[in-house]
């Protein structure tokens, strides 16, 4: 257990490393969420200007 509370300390700089750890993180899931949602309101946006004006959904 003393083990488990040394590694989550890291040795008194904790309150620096893991804000980065978590910073890392938000950029990272940011990076593999942000391009799938760009490319569907992009295909959204083709599909929408492809129809013609009749056809178009209200």
């Amino acid at each position: 257990m003393n083990s488990w509370h040394e590694f989550l300390s890291m040795g008194g700089y904790a309150v620096y490393v893991w804000p980065a750890y978590g910073t890392a993180l938000v950029v990272l899931l940011a990076n593999a969420i942000w391009p799938g949602r760009q490319q569907r309101a992009l295909l959204k946006e083709l599909r929408r200007r492809s129809l013609p004006s009749e056809e178009r959904p209200t």
